[in-house]
């Protein structure tokens, strides 16, 4: 059996599967401690790009306030980003959500972390191949220095995925993501709370 797509889809549901089951618990807590702190907020919904860039419903929980300015604009992510929130997404228990999106085929656990809609017609030719497989909660981009890189490496990292994807890739990935948990590092760029938008790549054509 070729593990694309079907050993990683089956490695998917076993990993996803097992992970609901033991972190069910420790889910239904984050849910009850978000409902008092966000003032009944718990999930993040946003339609991002899957596989071949086809829009999906992504899930996380949230880890900022819907804070907006006089003009009924939503502050800056530094503002809306609250101590909970911080601890929230230092220990990465805002993408247990996505466990979700694996099992309904949308995400796998490994590949190209899913971006925002509008970066679409921003990406080159080249870039864009990160659509030819699944999105993942973790990938090579994530353990190889996560949002201390630059969108250029970031790519770089998630075009040597797609390139490639095999069990033994996806395992070394899998083992360098559980020792980012003991150890969290790169959870945010330097000067902001998240990372920095993707405004194009200015030596590359855009498709």
């Amino acid at each position: 059996m070729s593990y694309l797509p079907y050993g990683k889809r089956l490695l998917d549901l076993l990993l996803a599967g097992i992970a609901l089951l033991l972190l069910w618990p420790v889910m239904v807590l984050v849910a009850v401690v978000l409902w008092i702190g966000f003032d009944g907020h718990i999930l993040f919904r946003q339609q991002r790009p899957g596989l071949h860039g086809k829009p999906f419903s992504f899930y996380k929980f949230v880890t900022m306030t819907q804070a907006r300015d006089q003009h009924g604009n939503l502050l800056p992510d530094a503002q809306r980003l609250t101590p909970l929130g911080k601890f929230i997404r230092k220990t990465s228990l805002d993408e247990l959500p996505q466990l979700l999106n694996v099992l309904q085929g949308q995400m796998s656990i490994i590949g190209p972390r899913p971006l925002l809609m509008e970066y679409l017609p921003l990406y080159s030719l080249e870039q864009a191949r990160r659509h030819e497989v699944k999105p993942g909660i973790t990938g090579w981009a994530q353990v190889n220095g996560r949002n201390l890189l630059r969108w250029e490496e970031k790519f770089r990292y998630d075009l040597w995925y797609v390139e490639h994807v095999s069990l033994r890739v996806d395992a070394l990935i899998l083992w360098r993501t559980m020792k980012h948990l003991v150890k969290p590092e790169g959870i945010s760029a330097p000067g902001t709370a998240t990372m920095e938008r993707f405004n194009g790549s200015s030596n590359s054509s855009s498709s």
